[in-house]
């Protein structure tokens, strides 16, 4: 690696300073994570940090890399781990909302789990989330719920309807996924779903679905007619 400094680079040339001259996105991958990191080590700069790490992980490793798997890169400590984590989340919101407010509609299971992949790739346990739509069937926000195993819990339950009305929203689609990879649903699964569905009917906010995802596939209640038509999907 070279011992050279940032500071010993001509200033037009610095990351910062290019990002004002020439625009963000113009700027190559090493240079914005330098913007991001902020400052390397005595020997090793922050130039030279970025690439150490671009070179060990891949962007789509970055999507879902960890706090540790930062730190275990000599110059990244706790502080900057976080602040990299952090910006990777605020990319994947911006990224989100802005699919929101295109008018994207998400009215069939397949564009669900299509939309709802980043959410689960990867993901070594269940993750339960709830999308929350409009009466034109515009998704309000996407919420995850909690993590673990799918269950009854009276709590879970609660948490999903108290969103609804927090969100105003008319329908709810839930989504979790199967690390193993095969989405058919267990007894818990379809149990967990037949009380929610009960509980929908009584608030007036229905569940129009409960989709199982993997990486490959998915399930869809809906679709299985296990859910009945209570509002066009």
């Amino acid at each position: 690696m070279s011992n050279y400094k940032i500071k010993d680079i001509p200033s037009f040339e610095r990351p910062r300073e290019r990002l004002i001259n020439v625009g963000v996105e113009n700027l190559s991958n090493r240079e914005l994570l330098s913007i991001i990191l902020k400052t390397g080590l005595k020997n090793k700069n922050v130039s030279d940090l970025s690439i150490e790490l671009l070179n060990k992980y891949s962007l789509s490793d970055l999507k879902e890399i960890t706090i540790n798997d930062l730190m275990s890169i000599n110059g990244i400590g706790l502080v900057k781990a976080i602040e990299v984590i952090a910006s990777i989340e605020f990319g994947k919101r911006i990224a989100l909302t802005t699919a929101n407010n295109n008018g994207i509609k998400l009215d069939n299971p397949k564009k669900i789990w299509e939309d709802s992949r980043y959410l689960f790739n990867g993901k070594k346990q269940e993750y339960f989330y709830c999308y929350y739509f409009n009466n034109k069937q515009e998704v309000i926000e996407r919420k995850l719920l909690y993590l673990g195993t799918v269950n009854s819990s009276v709590t879970h339950t609660r948490e999903i309807f108290k969103e609804a009305y927090k969100l105003s929203a008319t329908s709810i689609i839930c989504l979790h996924n199967h690390p193993s990879g095969d989405v058919a649903p267990s007894k818990a699964d379809i149990m967990f779903t037949n009380n929610l569905v009960n509980t929908g009917n009584i608030q007036g906010i229905p569940i129009v679905d409960h989709i199982i995802v993997s990486d490959s596939n998915f399930y869809s209640f809906f679709e299985h007619n296990i859910i009945e038509d209570k509002k066009n999907i």
